[in-house]
């Protein structure tokens, strides 16, 4: 049910994702448009031998959504993260988005959401990013480690990038420890919970730099 339930979001979600082939029929301010399955299937060529990579990226084209071409959409990513302990950390559901960073200095990639906070001690936990820059064919593998440890920063994010101009497809898959404030007690000695979520369908978007 759950997995319906997220094809139909990726669906609806994914009416904003781009092509390999950019369509201005005579106008000059008409934007760029993506085919899901095209781009995913690039996306999944250009991780192979990274074998949670290219799970990540199955576990999206499994859930073959029928897209339609359509205009690029802004920069947080159109399809969130599912994770097994969701927004609530009580039990698995929605978890959290990636997006896309012009700030900080130069172009980033960033996960946001899940429950309480990001811990700042990630431990073995990694959160990485897979991305294809569908104009220039540049792709790479990302991690997310950038985060300060104050209430401000909600996201966690990579080093700066170079993917050059143009459309990009990129999912965002892994795990996160997060954590929020509970008080201090023999159970909780630093006064935090903290929970590892682990991604069970990546987050998905299609962004322009």
């Amino acid at each position: 049910m759950r997995g319906s339930i997220f094809a139909r979001r990726v669906t609806s979600a994914l009416a904003a994702a781009a092509a390999t082939m950019f369509v201005f029929a005579g106008q000059a301010s008409a934007k760029p448009a993506i085919d899901f399955d095209t781009a995913v299937a690039q996306l999944r060529h250009s991780v192979a031998g990274n074998t949670a990579a290219e799970h990540a990226i199955d576990a999206l084209i499994a859930a073959h959504p029928a897209v339609r071409d359509t205009a690029l959409p802004a920069q947080p990513f159109q399809v969130p993260a599912q994770s097994d302990i969701g927004q609530n950390g009580t039990g698995p559901g929605t978890y959290g988005s990636g997006i896309a960073l012009g700030v900080y200095g130069g172009f980033q990639f960033g996960f946001f959401g899940g429950p309480g906070t990001i811990s700042p001690n990630q431990g073995s936990a990694q959160l990485n990013v897979v991305w294809l820059n569908l104009a220039n064919g540049r792709s790479g593998t990302n991690l997310l480690s950038q985060h300060q440890d104050n209430p401000i920063d909600t996201t966690i994010r990579t080093d700066i990038l170079q993917p050059g101009g143009g459309p990009i497809v990129a999912a965002v898959y892994g795990q996160l420890w997060h954590r929020w404030w509970v008080g201090v007690s023999d159970t909780y000695p630093d006064g935090y919970q903290y929970e590892l979520a682990t991604i069970s369908m990546p987050s998905f978007g299609a962004v322009y730099n």
